[in-house]
């Protein structure tokens, strides 16, 4: 391929880029909501503690 060859996708992301310039701090805002979280280590030892095993196959009864 040639070096100045751009993608359909390349080209529409750097023109949706220049037509709205406040995408990238809109999804590291977004990111941060739902993503970038502070875990209380306290709290996951408690749910780990609490894990019950799982049967292999879950919707099989217990009659065989």
């Amino acid at each position: 391929m040639p070096s100045h060859y751009q993608s359909d996708v390349t080209r529409f992301l750097q023109d949706y880029k220049k037509a709205h310039p406040d995408v990238e701090r809109r999804q590291r805002e977004g990111r941060s909501l739902l993503w970038d979280k502070q875990l209380d280590s306290e709290l996951l030892e408690g749910f780990r503690a609490g894990r019950v095993p799982q049967r292999p196959y879950v919707y099989q009864s217990d009659v065989d």
